[in-house]
């Protein structure tokens, strides 16, 4: 009885999969696109127990005016072509919930009050909160007999002292408008930072990490005994890092500047900093293998927006060593942390007196297993662990229903 449906939400697209929280294995997944729009397509893999259909993948083009109808398409998925859910039914449906602000800090069940909540803080995740609240009205249509959880990307960092997620403004316009550092990708934070802990055979209580979660959302984060103390992204996802899109950091008074002499409005300038900014405005390519590939070309642009991206990289983690006062474990993640050598390679290039070796060996190994690919007689390991948000919301959902 430990099956989670695992459900992520978009404004346009249902991601689900179907979980042992306990064993960690995926019985099946799917993906429900263009939701609302023409076009829609859906997408189930069949992946558990049942040998007669395992592995096999279903594609179709569907009608999806809704997330109730992208539900419909799910249930249809599982009842033709397996698991059948009336064998393998879920005891909980967890749901990932973008923006939890300072009022949720672990998984929670979900109740008509939670949900007024999620809406409410909708202001802070407008592309988010909203899609994710659909999803969850849908899912408890589709699933009225077991109870929904809602985990939170915010939660992780909750743990963050005031010092690191108070910004220097008006203390009183910042509680109004509850302008704070939240940070996000807290999941795959919290799941990467004890995976790296168990494949060292150490308490994660005992190790001071850095993990860097890179994708094309992307986000470092400082942990201290398994706890959040910082991290990049900031009262939104696009403080901090290079990203595919988004610009990260940025001189505040850009905006204004912008404003006043490129005659933007503020749709206008949350659209070039979160969709026409990062590698793309830099370097002409968003997705970081078509970036690297133009680099080793000789496109001068591309390798500026390469050295821009591992200058950043570096930077933060050169401030969250010494934030920690040191540290053991530095961690990449998700897809560009997982699978690019190269910007592994640059990010920690001349870190060598910090104790940070890489072996570039190690390094360029392609593998889809966690690995050591800093040297033996490097201070800190370095790893490359690969990211598993929806087996963590799996497990977090599986605590709340138990607990």
């Amino acid at each position: 009885m430990s099956l989670v449906l695992v459900v992520n939400s978009g404004s346009s697209s249902l991601k689900y999969q179907l979980v042992d929280a306990v064993s960690g294995e995926a019985l099946a997944s799917g993906l429900v696109e263009r939701i609302g729009r023409e076009g829609g397509h859906a997408r189930h893999r069949h992946e558990g127990p049942e040998n007669d259909r395992l592995g096999s993948t279903w594609d179709a083009n569907v009608d999806v005016p809704d997330h109730f109808a992208a539900f419909d398409v799910m249930l249809e998925g599982f009842a033709a072509h397996g698991p059948s859910l009336e064998q393998h039914p879920p005891v909980a449906v967890g749901h990932r919930v973008v923006q939890g602000g300072a009022r949720f800090f672990e998984p929670t069940l979900i109740t008509p009050l939670v949900k007024i909540n999620i809406d409410e803080l909708s202001s802070l995740a407008p592309l988010h909160n909203p899609a994710n609240l659909e999803g969850i009205e849908a899912a408890q249509r589709a699933f009225p007999d077991v109870p929904h959880v809602a985990v939170f990307d915010t939660a992780f960092h909750q743990t963050m002292p005031p010092a690191a997620y108070t910004y220097a403004i008006d203390r009183d316009v910042a509680a109004k408008h509850r302008i704070r550092r939240y940070g996000f990708h807290g999941t795959s934070h919290r799941y990467v930072s004890r995976a790296a802990a168990e494949f060292l055979g150490r308490p994660v209580e005992e190790l001071d990490q850095i993990v860097l979660h890179l994708g094309n959302g992307a986000s470092a984060c400082a942990v201290s005994g398994g706890r959040s103390v910082d991290t990049s992204m900031g009262m939104t996802p696009l403080e901090g890092l290079v990203m595919g899109t988004r610009s990260g950091d940025l001189d505040p008074a850009i905006v204004l500047h912008l404003q006043r002499r490129a005659s933007l409005d503020v749709d206008g300038v949350d659209e070039l900093l979160n969709r026409r900014s990062g590698i793309l405005g830099l370097g002409g390519h968003a997705d970081m293998r078509d970036l690297v590939d133009a680099a080793e070309a000789g496109e001068e642009r591309a390798a500026l927006a390469l050295e821009v991206y591992a200058h950043r990289l570096k930077a933060y983690i050169g401030a969250y060593l010494a934030q920690l006062g040191g540290v053991d474990v530095i961690s990449f993640t998700a897809g560009v942390g997982e699978n690019s050598a190269p910007v592994r390679a640059a990010a920690l290039a001349g870190l060598e007196r910090l104790g940070i070796e890489l072996d570039a060996e190690r390094n360029a190994v392609r593998s889809g297993e966690t690995r050591v690919i800093s040297t033996d007689a490097s201070a800190v390991t370095v790893l490359v662990v690969p990211t598993d948000e929806e087996l963590e919301i799996a497990r977090q959902t599986l605590e709340a229903v138990s607990g």
